[in-house]
């Protein structure tokens, strides 16, 4: 089955039982990050060189599309891909426009192919609440064993599987969807970061990867800091 980078991530975030999400707080950048990855690791965008010192980088579409392009196939990435081509941005700037309105979306393709089914009820019997339980694993399954082939046996990981394992860690959550083993956590945590900044993705696309792991990363502690204060 053909899933986007960020339709697994939500897969792996989603108890199968209860069909809650973990993180749902940082979804939408986990989220926009995802599909800026999956655009740079398919040569869809890619990142310009700063101007200057007191510039930031930002993210162009090539204007020559590659072979098979699966922006062209797929109508989120489609929009997403639209989004980037609408003006040159930061990638910090992006993963939040990209992830806006993204869960629902992919959410929606995952329980159209069966994967998750959406049941309604009320928190405290008030509050509208929908969540996402398991009907179909095999696929997640299969996407949980290449993350324990590379972060518990230490396999090479593809540019698909480290992209997914990057993001995860982002949220502290890689050493959570493996059985780890012999391993300690620290351990599965200390292998999830070395992937994370590893040298992946080709040279062609590497900058457009990295400014969306800081990205993400920027956004997700942002909102956990904005989270804090209004809690304090």
């Amino acid at each position: 089955m053909s899933t986007l980078i960020a339709e697994d991530l939500l897969l792996l975030l989603l108890d199968d039982e209860t069909g809650r999400l973990a993180h749902s707080d940082k979804i939408r950048p986990l989220l926009g990050g995802a599909l800026l990855i999956e655009l740079a690791l398919a040569g869809r965008v890619e990142v310009e060189d700063k101007t200057s010192m007191w510039s930031t980088a930002k993210v162009v579409v090539p204007e020559t599309p590659p072979p098979d392009d699966p922006a062209a196939q797929d109508p989120v990435l489609g929009a997403a891909l639209e989004l980037v081509r609408d003006r040159p941005r930061a990638a910090r700037d992006l993963v939040d426009r990209l992830g806006k309105g993204s869960k629902e979306t992919l959410l929606d393709r995952l329980a159209d192919r069966g994967l998750v089914r959406p049941v309604t009820g009320k928190v405290l019997g008030l509050f509208p609440r929908t969540t996402w339980p398991a009907i179909d694993r095999e696929h997640e399954a299969a996407v949980r064993r290449r993350l324990q082939d590379v972060l518990v046996q230490g396999l090479v990981p593809d540019e698909r599987t480290a992209a997914i394992v990057a993001l995860l860690s982002t949220v502290d959550h890689a050493h959570k969807v493996v059985d780890r083993g012999d391993l300690s956590t620290r351990q599965v945590k200390k292998r999830a970061k070395e992937i994370a900044a590893g040298a992946w993705a080709a040279q062609a696309v590497r900058d457009a990867v990295k400014a969306a792991q800081a990205a993400t990363t920027a956004a997700v502690v942002a909102g956990a800091t904005v989270a804090a204060a209004a809690g304090g």
